[in-house]
């Protein structure tokens, strides 16, 4: 719960950057609702002003056009006219003393007519890549007395500015793709200044449609297809689905499409998609493993002649990219070269450099010919660095100066590479081809939003700072369930420099209040949530998650889970009931859902850990978590039909994908959900030990009886023992008593000292209620130094019997089972004048971003990424890029902690401290890996390079499996240090940047197996 506040304050705070800019996400605002001295009508007194354009102007400004008077329309339920309008002409006057007037600097004849007509400065924009400006000017035509005029530097600058607007007005870019109702408005008006935007930060800014079976495949053909797909492919993703993504993209200020690819061919499957896509103003390209503008291997296994590969087969091979530029020529693209081998496979060995180096060569004499030019830098070419592609460039690989290189991720969000200093003077560029959906090792992640934006704008940031500014690609898979991620890309795409680590929040508080019309509360609130959601989801990716992965017995990991996701489920359930009907729709797809569905699924694998668990140890709630298991599997089911459902089923097939119970160690995706693996105790025999079972906090074990995990021997076992120390986070400790049998019994827990609260000290326990958790909590106040309890559990069952016993006696006595717990408590005190973390339960946690003090270098300091990683926030040296420094420890910036100790490794002097950091590879190449150094007091600093060099293209060791960084999304850093009991200093200094530490541990001999590691010690 106070995470969850936490980041909703954060929220709230970051806001004041963006004051005003309530439905305009990460941009300037320039629309009112109610007149001033200094505004234009848009709709006033129920009169819409008329909308002008120029006949010569671009048919995507016309259409969008249209869309913008049909969006003033949902707001405010007028719909100006729309009217073209010859220029020049000797009056206006019957078009009305105001208007608004939209065109493209140099291709809008009314447009150009105002500019010379008024003098209006347009240097601003003129010539710039997609700048507009809009503003009230006076006089603008004759007749006319004023007008609002909407101007573009080229035909997406024009468009752009209208679709601006819309979003200012109130129209969601999800109106249609998550039904997001407009947000209504008697009256609308523009600021007479109006609102500009320059030159995007980046110049092409794609999402890719990809692994889109089976749901986005399966939801097209129910929606866009008469049953039947492309005539070739069988593919249902024809103009009609085509135009209603060009649309979004352009709404959301991207440009660029790497269409959909399994099973489909965008310039094959339908004549009108690729024309349609030039007339809306979209770039087209096509992915890492398709070169010029051919789905392959689509359209080579349907048209092409023998195998996929340029070293026996060039010339078919040549002619089929032949084909591929000819029937894109006319159109605008960006253009992928290179080749990768069949199945998007690596090419023959020996056989990559020389290959590639021949192919591309060879390609852009295509290229020359068939566009007729004879300088090929005038087209627009992009090569992939995909996997072994870029080994071939690390190699030497020689590629031409004028073509994009666009580096990739690991396809889990860490940027395999950034331009070096030396590359970044190439006439080209580079860009980032970045997933939030992936298909392969270690595992298949496409079912749910399960990336942070938080991480994505830690990643991209480096990539600003480093120029890789030419082309960002989104693997945005089904696109849904990823609609507030891929906006996030494309607006921080669109204008990097307006977002900071500390005013990131505000992207998602200001996206909840446009999408839902909530008040600031409530969209604070919301932010919460899906910081918190996103969180969860990317500290382990759904499809990673089993039984075991949060601990079921060690710092109550498993349940403090569980409640994050319950308490989410709590406040996302009270928004939607709050809600009115119109909005519940979009709440359900973009909020809700992924909530519950997260719930339920992380609620199922608990619950099938806690199954076995009690089982092993003798419990009769196992059956019951057998029963919560096959009830979330249903319910898991239930959900997807319900999204399936709604607005009549509109989204029928989209939650598809499979997602319950992988197999382990394999990547891909289960053919059918399948429960998590569960047990039955056989409750109608008597237990062999007695009905009672003892659980002490932090075993596996129980009591009475032999158990493996009750002491190392496994039988002979002592009763059990628990420490406590003031400093334990959770405060106290808790002992589990529970049913082992058919019959129920009371209890009463007692014990020999007044210092221990127990809490309850009596119960029940029956089939009904078959676990009692008892907690203890200490005074500490009456314990001086060490000190030891010792607390009897008594069961009395009136109808208990041994095992051996089939028949009781008549007038046997009804017999009791005594268990007696130690619990032995240390009374550590902490000087009054320490302040700092205190070491409690053999450990000190501490929260990166909860430093004691701080120091710049050079400008660069150690900086908070609020809401990063796993457990609460991150920290980094920023900013970021530059002269990209490193430095050797003791001499570059460095971050503190204050924490006091009482113990060592068996008061050998020995403590380990392990720092958690954000999974990340060398992004400057591996001669600059990444490293960081600690250093305790004035004592000897310790460096740690821990990512390790790979073979060119490949990923370093360590990366890859289910227990690898990946999959658990954090790097372990280890160091050893000599250290005695008493006051000390722990700096972090920086060695490279974009070194992103989330957490610090350090072990006195009391950490315990866990997931996310000890929770944050106690901070006096």
């Amino acid at each position: 719960m106070a995470a969850r506040y936490r980041w909703a304050s954060l929220a709230l705070f970051s806001l004041l950057a963006f004051a005003g800019s309530v439905l305009a996400i990460g941009q300037p605002t320039c629309v009112a609702f109610k007149s001033s001295h200094s505004t234009f009508p848009v709709v006033q007194s129920r009169k819409a002003t008329p909308i002008l354009l120029s006949p010569d102007e671009w048919p995507g400004v016309q259409r969008t056009a249209s869309d913008f008077a049909s969006d003033i329309e949902q707001v405010t339920g007028v719909k100006p006219s729309l009217k073209n309008v010859t220029s020049p002409h000797p009056s206006y006057t019957s078009y009305g003393s105001s208007v608004i007037i939209v065109g493209t600097l140099g291709k809008s004849s009314l447009i150009d007519e105002v500019v010379n007509r008024t003098k209006l400065d347009v240097s601003s924009i003129e010539g710039k890549w997609e700048a507009f400006l809009t503003k009230e000017v006076a006089n603008p035509l004759p007749g006319i007395k004023s007008a609002y005029v909407m101007i573009g530097a080229d035909k997406r600058g024009t468009i752009y500015s209208l679709y601006d607007h819309s979003e200012q007005f109130g129209v969601s870019p999800w109106y249609w793709w998550a039904d997001v109702p407009a947000t209504k408005h008697t009256e609308l008006f523009v600021d007479s200044t109006g609102c500009s935007h320059g030159v995007p930060t980046v110049k092409y800014r794609a999402i890719f449609l990809n692994d889109e079976q089976p749901c986005l495949q399966n939801w097209a053909f129910g929606k866009f297809t008469n049953g039947t797909g492309a005539p070739l492919t069988g593919s249902p993703f024809n103009h009609f689905f085509y135009t209603k993504l060009f649309e979004l993209i352009l709404r959301l200020r991207g440009n660029y499409l790497w269409p959909a690819m399994w099973a489909s061919g965008f310039g094959l499957d339908d004549p009108l998609n690729q024309p349609l896509a030039d007339w809306y103003g979209i770039v087209m390209g096509t992915s890492h493993e398709e070169p010029l503008m051919r789905s392959t291997p689509v359209e080579w296994d349907l048209l092409g002649t023998g195998p996929w590969d340029y070293s026996v087969n060039s010339q078919n091979i040549y002619n089929y990219w032949v084909e591929g530029a000819e029937r894109s020529k006319n159109y605008e693209n960006m253009i992928t070269i290179g080749m990768r081998g069949a199945g998007d496979l690596p090419l023959p060995a020996g056989e990559g450099i020389p290959l590639l180096e021949k192919a591309i060569k060879d390609q852009r004499g295509i290229l020359m010919n068939v566009f007729n030019v004879s300088d090929v830098t005038t087209i627009p070419q992009v090569w992939t660095l995909y996997k072994e592609v870029q080994g071939y460039y690390d190699d030497g690989m020689q590629v031409p100066d004028d073509v994009t290189l666009l580096w990739s991720d690991d396809n889990w969000g860490n940027i395999r590479r950034y331009p070096l200093v030396s590359e970044r003077n190439r006439t080209g560029g580079a860009g980032v081809y970045y997933h939030v959906d992936y298909v392969g090792q270690p595992r298949d992640y496409k079912w749910i939003t399960s990336s942070q934006i938080e991480k994505t704008f830690e990643q991209m940031s480096a990539a600003v700072a480093r120029d890789a500014t030419r082309i960002w690609v989104l693997n945005v898979g089904d696109l849904k369930p990823y609609e507030m991620h891929s906006e996030f890309f494309l607006t921080y795409a669109w204008d990097a420099d307006r977002w900071t680590p500390t005013n990131i929040g505000s992207f998602v508080h200001n996206w909840a209040k446009r999408e839902f019309d909530l008040d600031e509360s409530d969209a604070a609130e919301v932010a919460g949530i899906i910081h918190n959601l996103t969180r969860h989801n990317a500290r382990r990716k759904p499809e990673l998650l089993n039984s075991t992965i949060y601990s079921l017995t060690n710092y109550r990991e498993a349940e403090n889970v569980l409640a994050e996701l319950q308490n989410l489920n709590v406040s996302s359930t009270r928004i939607y009931n709050k809600l009115p009907s119109h909005t519940k729709p979009a709440f359900f797809q973009l909020v809700y859902h992924p909530v519950h569905a997260s719930l339920i699924l992380t609620h199922m694998y608990i619950a099938a850990g806690l199954n076995n668990l009690h089982a092993w140890q003798g419990r009769v709630s196992a059956n019951d978590y057998l029963a919560q298991v096959e009830d979330l599997f249903e319910q898991d089911y239930a959900l997807e039909l319900d999204y399936h459902g709604i607005l009549d089923g509109k989204w029928d097939h989209m939650m598809d994908q499979t997602h319950v119970t992988y197999f382990p160690d394999y990547w891909q995706e289960p053919q059918v959900n399948s429960m998590p693996y569960v047990t039955k105790v056989q409750s109608k025999k008597m237990p062999r030990n007695g009905a009672m079972r003892i659980v002490p906090e932090g075993t596996q074990g129980a009591w009475p009886g032999d158990n493996i995990h009750n002491c190392p021997a496994g039988y002979g076992c002592t009763d059990p023992t628990m420490t406590i120390d003031p400093y334990v986070p959770a405060g106290n400790r808790y002992v589990d008593v529970a049913l082992g049998g058919i019959h129920g019994f009371d209890f009463k827990v007692t014990s020999n000292v007044s210092w221990v609260k127990i809490s309850p000290c009596t119960g029940s326990l029956s089939t009904d209620h078959p676990d009692q958790r008892v907690f203890l909590d200490v005074d500490w106040e009456k314990v001086k130094g060490v000190e030891a309890a010792h607390l009897i559990f008594n069961a009395t069952a009136p109808t208990q019997f041994q095992e051996w016993r089939s028949v009781v006696p008549p007038g046997y006595p009804s017999p009791t089972v005594v268990v007696s717990v130690t619990l032995i408590a240390n009374h550590t005190v902490a000087p009054s004048d320490f302040k700092g973390f205190v070491e409690g339960d053999g450990t000190v946690s501490i929260e990166a971003a909860h430093a004691s003090r701080n120091t710049t270098v050079k400008g660069l300091t150690w900086t908070e990424l609020p809401g990063l990683g796993r457990t609460h926030s991150g920290v980094t040296p920023w900013p970021r890029g530059g002269d990209e420094l490193n430095f050797t420890a003791g001499t570059g910036p460095s971050i503190e902690y204050d924490f006091y100790l009482f113990n060592t490794v068996a008061q050998g002097g020995n403590v380990t401290v392990t720092t958690l950091v954000s999974p990340a590879l060398n992004g400057l190449g591996d001669d600059r890996p990444l490293g960081i150094a600690l250093q305790i007091d004035d004592g000897d600093a310790q460096t740690k390079y821990f990512v390790p060099s790979a073979t060119a293209g490949n990923l370093p060791e360590g990366w890859d499996g289910m227990d690898g960084w990946v999959a658990n999304s954090i790097i372990e850093v280890p160091m050893v240090f000599q250290v005695q009991p008493g006051a000390h200093t722990l700096k972090v200094w920086m060695i490279e940047p974009t070194v992103v530490v989330q957490k610090i541990i350090i072990d006195t001999g009391g950490v315990l197996p866990s997931y996310l590691g000890p929770p944050e010690s106690i901070r006096v």
